[in-house]
């Protein structure tokens, strides 16, 4: 007998893709409902005594922004193992695979690669550009679809689905519809999370907080209708925002703070403006905070929009779309970054005798997930779903036991999300 010289350390791909190839020559990811796949005698045997179960997983579609990272080869592993088991089980299993278009987020990456060539979006125009990101969506596509055969992912390849597929798209618009006619989606002017540079609005989980260096600046405003019981002319005033006075409709105090009790309902001298504003009383404010006064810009912060809403303040949006001021502001700082007007502001303060002091300080700033940009409170038109009859379903179908979880302890955090859900 001819001896058989075995390598010295096994090489998985000498063998892996041979295999691969054989599994789905023979159909074995299919479910075992269908006649092609191998397990579906089993299957049939199983249905006529009655214990013929069915389990299908849907993978989270990796997003066409970039390729598979380590976070995905484990999610993979698990998901295979799991779905492995009930496949051997003769159970009728599916496990559907797929990639993501990620919208805004695929824009960016072609957005970044153009600017690698000293170029903007608007250079190339909407065709060329789509041109680009389609590309970019292909080759992407290309390398995860290797990558999830490499790792020997057990998914029915025949069911594959890219999320702007026509019949996914149309399933979109159906759901839209149907939502609208039975009330649960509006449109409204509600203050968003809005990102400048990608133009659009951003859920809460999209926006990253990071401790950011910045500064308090302590601000004079001055009473409009002569001075106060106690003889003051003026109140102090700190924020992190100076430009966002501009937008301002109001101060606040706490109404049960003592201090200032005589002083409810005067009126103000706007800085900068030819506006005059109330001292209201709300209970939002901290009067054990700073100066125990805060200013009240309904359009760019939301708990000063919710003060508004309960005082029927006006609100007065101050920022384009691009995060530059508009023209509700000065004519001096329309145009101006948001940046570059707290400077010309804090100058202009001071020249008035108006500017008190700044202090440094580390405070939490939000940033746009996808590109990094500080995010602004922002008025948008937007479409909103409501959430609460929805999120009352879905409690029901938990508390009757249609929805198990393991561990149970995520059932404190599903019952905390769902009555605290918001549109």
């Amino acid at each position: 007998m001819k001896a058989i010289e075995l390598e010295k350390a096994y090489n998985p791909k000498d063998f892996e893709e041979r295999i691969y190839g054989e599994w789905l020559e023979k159909g074995c990811f299919k479910p075992a409902s269908d006649e092609s796949s191998p397990m579906h005698q089993c299957y049939l045997k199983n249905k006529e005594k009655g214990k013929a179960g069915k389990y299908t997983v849907v993978i989270p579609p990796p997003n066409v922004t970039g390729v598979l990272h380590m976070g995905h080869g484990l999610n993979n592993v698990l998901q295979d193992i799991v779905v492995r088991y009930h496949r051997m089980k003769g159970e009728d299993t599916l496990w559907v695979t797929g990639t993501d278009h990620a919208g805004i987020a695929t824009q960016n990456v072609v957005e970044r690669a153009l600017k690698k060539e000293g170029k903007s979006r608007n250079d190339l125009g909407r065709e060329k550009f789509l041109e680009r990101t389609w590309q970019v969506k292909e080759d992407h596509h290309n390398t995860i679809v290797k990558q999830q055969k490499k790792l020997g992912n057990s998914v029915d390849w025949d069911r594959e689905r890219f999320t702007m597929d026509e019949g996914l798209s149309k399933a979109v618009r159906e759901v839209f519809v149907s939502l609208y006619e039975r009330g649960l989606i509006y449109r409204g002017n509600y203050l968003v999370n809005w990102c400048p540079r990608c133009g659009t609005a951003l859920a809460d989980d999209e926006v990253d907080h990071t401790d950011t260096n910045g500064a308090m600046y302590h601000i004079w405003y001055e009473y409009a209708d002569g001075p106060a019981p106690d003889g003051s002319t003026k109140i102090e005033i700190a924020t992190t925002r100076p430009e966002t006075l501009l937008g301002d409709t109001a101060v606040a105090v706490n109404p049960t703070d003592e201090r200032y009790k005589d002083i409810v309902g005067k009126k103000l001298k706007l800085p900068l403006t030819d506006r005059t504003i109330p001292l209201i009383a709300d209970a939002y404010v901290d009067k054990e905070f700073g100066t125990g006064m805060v200013k009240i810009t309904p359009a760019h912060d939301p708990n000063d929009y919710q003060v508004g809403k309960r005082n029927n303040l006006e609100i007065i949006n101050i920022l384009n779309p691009d995060g530059t001021l508009n023209e509700n502001c000065p004519e001096k700082y329309r145009g101006m970054t948001c940046q570059k007007a707290r400077a010309l502001i804090i100058q202009d303060l001071t020249d008035l005798g108006l500017f008190k002091a700044e202090e440094k300080i580390t405070h939490s700033v939000g940033h746009c997930y996808r590109c990094g940009t500080v995010v602004e409170p922002y008025l948008s038109d937007q479409w909103f779903v409501k959430m609460k009859p929805l999120a009352d379903k879905a409690l029901e179908a938990w508390k009757k036991g249609e929805i198990v979880f393991y561990p149970r302890k995520w059932e404190n955090t599903y019952t905390h999300w769902m009555e605290n859900i918001r549109d």
